[in-house]
């Protein structure tokens, strides 16, 4: 498959009852899609071993589940050698799908991933990217926990289409899609009301940025697989839901200029010709 194509073939959320077109999509690579590109065509290229899900347990156990059903709050967890157990809901903080194995899958060490920071802190000029009910909310939120707006504007639609009311599968709730166990550690109480949802979320982001030291693409990989994925990897973790992620969001958002934690080697790169 081309770069061409997978942009053009990004999967569709899961939280989307049908096909649908969400408008024109951003054509204009930016090196971070770039980079996360190659590790997606990497990923995609190889053959997969059975279908897998990781459920990433709130202090920071994972299990490797052959699948798994949700049972009001409860989560019913297939083993892959038989049988399963239940679990509360709420002591899940999350659900990754299909797990590229380590050793089918090539990653390189020099792709780019996670070599550049980006500014992400707010920045007035810098608004949500696609006009929606709640660019209001996204905008306080943002300013509030420093975050840049747009970045938050193309996880939420990555995460929810900007449907307030939207449950996943696997139980993440509301616009910014939280689990039951992470809007509890956020003390988001109503996790389907907008505000308190988006508010919640960004200080999440917040949390991750700096973690994560202002590296756009492990922030992205962080909120849908985990920290810990991250940093077993050292990088975006090579899971098709995460690179796929990740994929989709870059080809949405555009960086600010580089931060100015980056090296100047990488900040005389990035300089306009010409300028002094």
């Amino acid at each position: 498959m081309t770069p061409a194509a997978l942009s053009r073939k990004s999967p569709s959320p899961e939280w989307e009852s049908g096909g649908g077109c969400f408008g024109p999509r951003m054509t204009r690579p930016n090196p971070l899609f770039r980079a996360v590109l190659g590790l997606a065509l990497a990923a995609f290229a190889v053959p997969c071993a059975a279908r897998a899900e990781l459920i990433v347990f709130e202090d920071g156990r994972v299990v490797k589940a052959a699948g798994y059903r949700m049972l009001s709050d409860e989560v019913e967890v297939d083993l892959p050698g038989g049988g399963s157990y239940r679990v509360a809901l709420e002591r899940i903080e999350r659900i990754v799908d299909d797990e590229v194995t380590v050793d089918t899958v090539a990653v390189e060490g020099d792709a780019g991933l996670g070599s550049r920071a980006y500014d992400l802190s707010y920045q007035a000029g810098r608004k949500p990217l696609f006009g929606s009910a709640y660019d209001d909310l996204i905008v306080a939120a943002a300013k509030r926990s420093n975050i840049d707006a747009s970045f938050v504007s193309a996880l939420i639609r990555a995460e929810s289409n900007y449907e307030p009311r939207a449950l996943s599968r696997k139980g993440a709730r509301g616009l910014m899609q939280l689990m039951p166990a992470t809007a509890r550690r956020l003390s988001v109480r109503r996790p389907y009301d907008p505000a308190s949802n988006v508010d919640g979320g960004v200080r999440y982001l917040r949390e991750l940025v700096n973690r994560f030291g202002n590296q756009p693409e492990l922030v992205l990989a962080a909120y849908n697989a985990g920290e810990q994925a991250v940093e077993t990897y050292g990088g975006v973790p090579p899971y098709r839901e995460t690179v796929a992620y990740v994929n989709r969001i870059l080809g949405w958002w555009q960086p600010a200029a580089p931060d100015a934690a980056a090296s100047p080697a990488e900040a005389a790169a990035t300089k306009p010709a010409g300028r002094n």
